[in-house]
């Protein structure tokens, strides 16, 4: 009797590891979702103002970052783009600076999520140059295509032709299983927040300490469960080559419809030394072309050929990046590798590299009201 105790002991610890585990997964999802939430409450409607207002390419690119970084939502913006091109209130010349800033902008939660390592050095070096690694590589992909794009529209012209080649085809909306299983908490949630004043700064108090809680938990948990196994399925099967680690990308973003969710999932993977920044690196870029799909979608949907050639000059823009980048994706690589080593040299470092952070997001706005 004793031995039968003693040998489902450790299968009753690693069911309760794995719940645990889930939990965790859970509380983390959630509070990235509830962080989209509460900033879409402080500024959507400012961003949808905003974006109309601009008939200027530079200080559209600048808008598109703003935005993004306020909502951090890409498929947010390109949405509003698209809504607002297919009513006339922004041309298809204009729209597409908007849409290559919103790629920018979308990366805020990734470092966020990075910072949950901070007290471990190396683990924090790894996560923080994961997280940047997405910025480094949307910063290169616009300082090479927006000037073409200004000079000879070469993105207009290819989603022009995209367009007459769907010209017809309705949209439909895709099945999300994580917004089925999150967005009841995040009701929950509003009706919580609903009778205390300024319900989005607490909503977006509440996701950050959940958020280093959740994740947290799931590193914790990562290192009890078998760490080699999980190592082992990760390196010889998802992220096995760069083709099935892009795909991973744009599938997984297009389930969860939030390129942010999907880039953040992987930091804590980095940070836990389960994979390598070159490993994911080809997954962050499938991200970027999953989180087109939504906007596509909605263009599809109203039928006006102008609105959906904007969409396809998100999906494309990411496309002519990758294929611009991917030859020279060393350089993105060891970019983010240098800077994750310089800021745990020391605090001043790290407050460097924060201020340098938050000036490329908060410039735009100066620029915007300027």
């Amino acid at each position: 009797m004793a031995e039968v105790r003693t040998q489902g002991t450790p299968y009753l610890r690693a069911i309760l590891r794995i719940v645990l585990l889930l939990v965790a997964l859970y509380v983390f999802f959630f509070s990235i979702k509830l962080m989209g939430h509460s900033f879409k409450l402080f500024g959507k409607d400012f961003a949808k103002q905003l974006i109309s207002t601009t008939q200027n390419p530079f200080l559209g690119l600048a808008i598109g970052i703003f935005a993004t970084s306020l909502i951090q939502s890409s498929s947010t913006t390109t949405s509003i783009v698209v809504g607002l091109v297919a009513s006339g209130g922004l041309t298809l010349s204009t729209a597409i600076p908007i849409i290559m800033g919103a790629n920018i902008g979308t990366t805020i939660t990734n470092t966020i999520v990075s910072v949950g390592h901070i007290t471990r050095r190396h683990e924090f070096e790894r996560a923080f140059a994961s997280s940047i690694v997405h910025d480094y590589f949307n910063v290169l992909a616009v300082l090479v295509l927006f000037p073409v794009e200004i000079k000879f529209h070469v993105i207009q012209r290819a989603a022009g032709w995209l367009e007459h080649s769907f010209a017809g085809v309705g949209g439909t909306k895709l099945f999300n299983p994580l917004n089925i299983i999150i967005k009841p908490a995040i009701g929950l949630a509003d009706q919580g927040f609903s009778h205390v004043p300024h319900p989005h700064v607490w909503m977006l108090v509440l996701s950050l300490l959940l958020l280093f809680l959740g994740l947290g938990a799931m590193v914790k948990m990562l290192r009890q469960l078998m760490v080699k196994r999980i190592e082992a399925v990760l390196n010889g099967f998802l992220f096995r080559t760069a083709v099935s680690s892009l795909a991973l990308g744009v599938l997984m973003t297009v389930a969860v419809q939030s390129s942010s969710i999907t880039t953040s999932v992987v930091v804590p993977l980095v940070g836990a030394g389960l994979l390598t920044i070159r490993q994911i690196f080809p997954y962050v870029l499938g991200s970027n072309i999953g989180t087109t799909i939504t906007a596509i979608l909605a263009a599809l949907a109203t039928q006006n050929d102008v609105a959906i050639t904007a969409a396809f000059a998100h999906l494309l823009f990411n496309i002519f990046g990758i294929c611009i980048l991917w030859p020279v994706r060393f350089i993105p690589i060891r970019l983010s590798e240098a800077t994750g080593r310089f800021v745990v040299r020391s605090r001043r470092h790290m407050l460097f590299c924060l201020v340098v952070y938050l000036v490329l997001h908060v410039v735009p706005l100066a620029l915007a009201f300027l």
